[in-house]
């Protein structure tokens, strides 16, 4: 009896999955087979087979029928993202870095409004960001370093006000930084080092309270350091070199006191805060052997 109840409970447990994994929107799971045959699946390092639910394949999260999460991180796709991929409407988790996708960047990735995590960096993505991130009020991280995508930052990108982490470093990005960066005030991390960005940058850092990283180094920005800078607390990691900045002046005092990494072209100023951080952490030393003492 107990083998026959263990038994008619896997089945019902089975076919319970099977029901609910039939109840997927045909779209959802057309999106999912295009995305696979678009970027050569057959040579995924970890496939997908087909014949299989959905809820069975690689990096797939399913929750309430609905597609939320696709994580196939480091995993060889070889092609370009297809449009089809806006008909994965619930998705939160979009994570397709460390491959080798080509072609342009889908615009309509900006109208997938449930996005919280977007992580394409090292591909060979093309073209422009779209213009409009209005309907992304939910994402957090877009992380789109080491690609080839070009022209301007738009400036509709601040819409997206929940963002923590913005990289779009190692890319083509060219023109002016937007002030609209400016009402991204919850970034932590924020950086388009190594674009061909230029001009001054008017406007302040100073309501980035969170900030712990900023990298704009290696473009091609002049002027004064932008304003705030100095004000803020969290910054761990400063990158401004390689660029035509006229004026470091604002930094001379600097708030933070955990500043790990900072490096601008003025050399003195590198100095003093590389032997600031060297005492702090020196002190620190100091201070968990004497704990250890008692």
């Amino acid at each position: 009896m107990t083998k026959k109840l263990l038994y008619a409970s896997f089945l019902f447990i089975f076919f319970f999955q099977t029901a609910i994994q039939a109840q997927l929107p045909d779209s959802e799971k057309k999106a999912l087979i295009d995305l696979y045959n678009a970027t050569k699946g057959d040579s995924w390092l970890v496939q997908w087979n087909l014949k299989l639910p959905a809820n069975q394949w690689y990096g797939v999260d399913i929750l309430d029928n609905h597609v939320v999460g696709l994580n196939l991180y480091k995993n060889n796709l070889i092609g370009s993202i297809p449009n089809s991929i806006k008909n994965l409407k619930n998705l939160e988790v979009l994570d397709l870095a460390f491959n080798n996708l080509e072609g342009n960047l889908p615009a309509v990735i900006a109208n997938l409004s449930k996005l919280k995590v977007v992580k394409l960096e090292m591909n060979g993505l093309k073209g422009k960001l779209p213009e409009n991130f209005t309907a992304l009020q939910q994402l957090e991280e877009l992380i789109l370093f080491d690609n080839k995508l070009e022209g301007d930052i738009p400036a509709g990108l601040a819409a997206a006000k929940n963002l923590k982490i913005l990289d779009l470093s190692n890319n083509y990005f060219e023109g002016n930084l937007p002030a609209t960066v400016a009402d991204l005030t919850n970034l932590t991390n924020f950086s388009v080092a190594g674009n061909k960005l230029e001009g001054e940058i008017n406007f302040s850092f100073s309501h980035m309270k969170n900030l712990s990283e900023l990298m704009l180094s290696f473009n091609n920005f002049n002027g004064k350091v932008p304003e705030g800078i100095e004000t803020l607390k969290d910054l761990q990691f400063v990158q401004l070199q390689g660029n035509g900045f006229s004026s470091f002046e604002s930094l001379k005092e600097m708030e933070s006191v955990d500043l790990v990494a900072f490096d601008t072209d003025d050399l003195q100023l590198n100095i003093k805060y590389k032997q600031l951080h060297e005492i702090d952490n020196s002190g620190m030393a100091n201070n968990k052997f004497e704990d250890v003492e008692e």
